[in-house]
């Protein structure tokens, strides 16, 4: 019989691994937006409208989920998936590095990033239910039995996915200046074929995973539907994914003028990225030891307001102030931008968490894949409203005089959220204690 340890060893090299090589993922999207804008000449616009439409297979999470739930292969019904969807990424990348060497059309592209962005969420959806449901099995060989839904599982695996993209970035700044992008692509496929092959030497039995009550897709469709009846689920995610809709990007109107306008080096922007995946592994550090008794909706609010303040510093590094204050652009860049990027993501650890404590047993795939589709939806219209925004303000590659009024606009929306954060749930934990108090 396997040991609880080696249970935990073997569930921890799994996750590991997967959230690892998904926090990579921003070496060859490094390599594929230089690609886009030196290779095929792209504007700031086509740029994020693909870096945001690459991303519509992660709307369609749920369907994963619950197939995921609801179909067993060979016996198994997580393991399977996420071999699969590292097998769809590795075709992918491999394959945008073969035919960029010879010339490949932009609807070329973005067929091959849609096939990889489906690999990638169906690999995440079987990774995030994975953790959703291990995380609500007791620890059976503590004196006092407890549940590791308090976060500590959530840390570990946000903690491999923020190392991965510490290193996907700094390696990334350093070989796109030394290589061409397609040696990226190349080298990212090979990674996600290793990921294939020892997933798929790891049998699920012995990673002791709660069963699932086998229910049909239909019957299962019918206890996601049920489980989004409950008012506390339904808020909490409608709030979230508004929070992040309501603001518009303008990651590719300010790659552009850091790169067009600034003249930032690559390098630099590998290091500002990998600086603001370092602040992801520290957040996730701090969060485990000292944030977990603090309620989920603070901390999100508390998130969302950084953002603010974040937004309204770039307003001011627009403007030129901080460089009237002798420090040099490219600093900025590097500390501040990359901080912003990630500050984004800091909400969803706390999320999560809650979201865990929140699902119903049985359906944890399909809420959580529910969740991720709900943000991932979310991303999108924030892109598309980001260009329509920086279009209004006439930004452009070449012209960049409206920058500060489009900012200044997006630092405002994401204040929006922040008065209807009631929204979002006390912790069950808050709530079991005031009940008893």
């Amino acid at each position: 019989m396997v040991s609880e340890s080696e249970i935990g060893r073997k569930r921890k090299l799994l996750l590991g691994i997967g959230y690892f090589v998904q926090g990579l993922r921003c070496f060859p999207w490094m390599g594929m937006n230089f690609f886009l804008k030196d290779g095929m000449r792209v504007a700031p616009a086509t740029l994020q409208i693909l870096q945001n439409s690459a991303n519509l297979p992660m709307v369609a999470k749920p369907l994963y989920g619950i197939l995921s739930d609801s179909f067993y292969v060979f016996g198994e019904h997580r393991i399977p998936y996420i071999a699969f969807g590292a097998f769809l990424q590795a075709v992918s990348w491999m394959a945008i590095a073969i035919f960029a060497a010879s010339g490949i059309s932009f609807a070329s592209i973005t067929f091959y990033l849609l096939l990889g962005n489906l690999g990638a969420s169906i690999v995440e959806v079987a990774n995030d239910a994975m953790v959703a449901e291990t995380a609500k099995q007791p620890i059976s060989s503590s004196k006092k039995p407890k549940s590791s839904s308090s976060g500590g599982l959530q840390s570990f695996v946000w903690m491999a996915s923020s190392i991965g993209g510490v290193l996907g970035n700094l390696i990334g700044g350093i070989l796109i200046d030394r290589f061409p992008p397609r040696m990226m692509f190349l080298i990212y496929g090979i990674l996600l074929s290793f990921q294939f092959l020892i997933t798929g030497l790891i049998r699920e039995t012995t990673l002791a995973l709660p069963k699932s009550s086998s229910l049909g897709f239909r019957k299962q469709l019918s206890e996601l539907f049920a489980a989004l009846k409950k008012p506390d689920i339904l808020y909490a995610i409608i709030w979230f994914a508004f929070s992040y809709a309501v603001i518009p990007a303008l990651t590719g109107t300010m790659f552009f003028y850091q790169t067009q306008h600034l003249k930032i080096e690559s390098s630099l922007l590998g290091i500002s990225k990998v600086v603001g995946q370092a602040a992801m592994l520290l957040w996730g550090a701090v969060y485990n030891r000292h944030l977990k008794s603090i309620s989920s909706r603070k901390l999100i609010v508390a998130v969302q307001g950084t953002m603010v303040v974040f937004m309204v510093s770039d307003y001011l590094f627009v403007k030129g102030f901080y460089q009237n204050l002798g420090i040099p652009d490219s600093l900025y860049v590097i500390i501040f931008s990359g901080l912003l990027e990630v500050l984004y993501f800091f909400k969803i650890l706390p999320f999560s968490v809650l979201m865990a404590q929140l699902c119903p047993p049985g359906c944890e795939g399909s809420i959580m894949a529910f969740v991720m589709s709900a943000i991932a939806l979310a991303f999108i219209v924030s892109g598309y409203l980001g260009v329509a925004l920086a279009s209004y303000f006439g930004v452009s590659g070449d012209d960049f005089s409206g920058l500060p009024g489009a900012l200044m606009v997006q630092a405002a929306c994401t204040l929006v959220p922040i008065f209807w954060a009631s929204c979002v749930p006390d912790d069950v934990k808050a709530k079991g204690k005031s009940k008893k108090n």
